[in-house]
């Protein structure tokens, strides 16, 4: 909204073959969604010779030149332009694109789908009826039926016919039908020759008109709304309107059109029935569990996601899936292909944002509130190009509900920063910490120790909590997280709903903050990650606060995972810091004494994480709990991996039925419900404080 300008200007407009290229005035009023355009600027004032509404219109840079672009309207009219230059392109594209997005948004709010495709006007009637799934014998008539629930046996339910619907339903349904015959003329080419079904060019066109033909049932069934909306008053009580869906289950995967069978139940691995038999959670022990670190090894496990094996033999499963998704749809229920899967959950992927574990505990060194914050900030951004593996955008495993995922990090004193200044720091080799002693004198151990612990607190919403801690330095973090992922089209994004807090208890000082979106770009070609969006540190106590933008590459030039910030002190308005760079690679810090400071990503130490060995992990412990489907994965068996996920989920769906109908609530092991957010059970300021508290009494 904040770009939401009136523009206008001239630019060259394709009219014919014969006429060609003509100037002329367009205007775009953001108000009314409309691109307009005139003769020229003097002839402003009368009507204008053409306009375009822009709700659902597609906004297209051409390929051809830099300087050229489409604008095509929901009507099927189009308008091919010509800007003066690159740049001039960019403009209108972008804003054309903001109007388009907003007023289709718009429309959308006015006429919300309904979660089950069926618009009822009695609270008898149910989408889940047999009438309501669409059959492929089914005419354009039954497209749009209204049934008295209370009829008799055996009478002939009446069918509602509004005249101005019957043309288009007729149209839709022989498009229905061409449009199966063409993916069943598809379907049956052989499987190698001259031109095959699994033709790249073809799946393109197996997808796109499935994906085109789903869009145009949404927008009939708004159409069917309105009309409903208008009978509503003449119709019986007990009528129901239903919207017969005639798309595929997205619970089901295909490859090439044909359904994947798996072995029956008396053929499953050991290991699959060994996954669907584990008791209900909440019968195992939910009492939370004391890790003990000297029970963890170094990990040697090394999942780098430079394959892109899997991801080009199934190019046909994800053009289909593809097919059935819409722009904006919440991909939180759908279940995604195996092959795109990470080797590791969500839970030991926020984990692997901690490898830099030596800048975190050295936070809390910093000499002064600013340079607190300015450590802080160093940290947060060196977290995320390690939390990737590899540069192959790939999914990790949706966490079960009562999934936890235990590590720790162990660091030589002498490797962390003291709390040499920031200036000098920039160009000097950082002092190192000295072992300290106890009250008696005794020197303490030569190793910081940060632990780790997560846990999927919800399933719907899927909610993360996790929590860190190094009690040498007084120092822990707390965050939940509630992951939303939408389809873009061609890319994926995902939100990362919640906060995080780090508490430097050494300070009384407390930083909130939160994460970037993260955005799987060129789905069908070579996937790769990207973050945006706006992100805020802040420490109230100090004043203190930091605003970092992640930048997403725009249509003309630009950088790939540009990051830029500051470091301000509230009070006085005063910026004390500015970062830029590139968060997998070089970042550059600029201080308010002029002086700089690089830091590279790519040669910064990694501290790797420890875990306790498979057999003495608990059964909802993430790699215990995933073993089979990353095992089948490292092997490359597809299936097989599918197999197990499978039953991990089945498992997941039952428990939750079962609760449901016991009415038995989820209870949660480390973590605990705090307003809106998730906090650890026994977090180390709780601890600190019961501790001094004692002391007090003591004395």
């Amino acid at each position: 909204s904040d770009h939401m300008e009136n523009i206008c200007g001239y630019l060259m407009k394709y009219t014919n073959l014969v006429t060609g290229w003509q100037y002329r005035y367009f205007v775009l009023n953001n108000d009314a969604g409309l691109l307009e355009y005139f003769v020229n600027e003097q002839s402003r004032h009368l009507k204008p010779r053409g306009t375009l509404q822009l709700a659902g219109a597609v906004i297209s840079p051409s390929d051809e030149d830099s300087h050229t672009f489409t604008v095509n309207a929901a009507s099927g009219e189009q308008y091919k332009l010509r800007a003066t230059d690159a740049k001039e392109r960019q403009h209108w594209v972008s804003r054309l694109q903001i109007c388009t997005q907003h007023h289709t948004e718009a429309i959308g709010k006015n006429n919300p789908p309904l979660k089950s495709r069926s618009f009822s006007l009695a609270s008898q009637g149910s989408a889940n009826s047999p009438g309501v799934q669409r059959r492929p014998s089914q005419n354009a008539v039954s497209f749009f039926s209204v049934g008295h629930h209370r009829l008799p046996t055996g009478k002939r339910v009446p069918i509602m016919q509004p005249d101005h619907l019957v043309d288009v339903r007729e149209m839709m349904s022989q498009a229905e039908g061409q449009q199966r015959d063409l993916i069943r003329s598809i379907e049956c080419l052989p499987a190698s020759g001259h031109l095959t079904s699994l033709d790249q060019d073809l799946l393109m066109l197996k997808a796109t008109s499935m994906a085109t033909m789903n869009c145009l049932n949404d927008c009939f069934h708004i159409l069917q709304l309105q009309h409903a909306s208008q009978q509503k008053g003449s119709l019986p009580a007990g009528t129901t309107i239903s919207w017969l869906e005639p798309k595929i289950s997205l619970a089901n995967h295909f490859k090439n059109g044909a359904a994947q069978n798996f072995p029956a139940e008396i053929n499953k691995p050991a290991s699959v029935r060994e996954e669907q038999s584990i008791a209900e959670p909440c019968q195992l022990t939910r009492e939370p569990e004391e890790i003990n670190p000297d029970e963890e090894l170094e990990d040697i496990c090394d999942d780098k996601e430079d394959d892109l094996g899997a991801v080009e033999e199934q190019r046909s499963v994800i053009l289909h899936l593809l097919s059935q998704l819409k722009l904006g749809m919440d991909l939180t229920r759908v279940v995604l292909p195996t092959f795109i899967l990470e080797k590791r959950s969500l839970l030991e992927m926020y984990a692997d944002f901690m490898s830099h574990a030596d800048l975190f505990v050295a936070i809390t060194s910093g000499s002064s509130p600013e340079e607190r914050m300015i450590r802080f900030v160093e940290y947060y951004l060196t977290s995320f190009h390690e939390g990737r593996k590899g540069a192959i955008a790939k999914k990790p495993y949706n966490p079960i509900i009562g999934e936890t995922f235990h590590c720790s990090w162990r660091m030589p004193r002498g490797s962390v920063a003291t709390d040499a200044g920031t200036s000098s720091s920039a160009h000097c080799p950082s002092e190192r910490v000295t072992p300290p002693k106890d009250a008696e004198g005794r020197a303490e151990p030569d190793c910081y120790t940060v632990k780790f612990v997560a846990e999927q607190v919800s399933h719907h919403p899927p909610v993360s909590g996790f929590y860190a801690e190094c009690v040498e330095r007084n120092m822990c973090v707390n965050a939940h997280i509630w992951t939303k992922s939408k389809f873009l089209g061609m890319s994926i994004g995902v939100t990362m709903v919640g906060e995080g807090v780090l508490h430097l208890l050494e300070h009384g000082e407390e930083y909130t903050f939160s994460l970037p979106c993260a955005y799987a770009r060129s789905i069908l070609t070579v996937p790769w990650v990207e973050l945006g969006g706006k992100v805020n540190i802040n420490c109230a106590k100090t004043g203190y606060s930091a605003s970092i933008n992640f930048h997403t590459k725009p249509f003309y030039g630009g950088k790939l995972h540009r990051v830029t910030g500051e470091v301000k002190q509230n009070m006085t308005n005063t910026v004390v810091c500015r970062v830029q760079g590139e968060w997998n690679s070089v970042l550059e810090f600029t201080y308010s004494n002029g002086e700089t400071k690089y830091v590279d990503l790519t040669k910064l130490s990694v501290t790797r994480k420890r875990v306790r060995p498979l057999e003495k992990q608990g059964p909802f412990e993430s790699r215990r709990l995933w073993q089979h489907v990353t095992e089948s994965l490292r092997d490359g068996d597809i299936d097989k991996a599918t197999e197990h996920k499978r039953a991990l989920e089945e498992r997941q769906r039952n428990e939750e039925r079962l609760r449901a109908e016991t009415e038995t609530p989820w209870c949660t092991k480390y973590f605990l419900k705090d307003g809106d957010g998730w906090v650890y059970h026994k977090p180390l300021w709780k601890t600190v404080s019961a501790t001094q508290t004692q002391q007090t009494d003591s004395n």
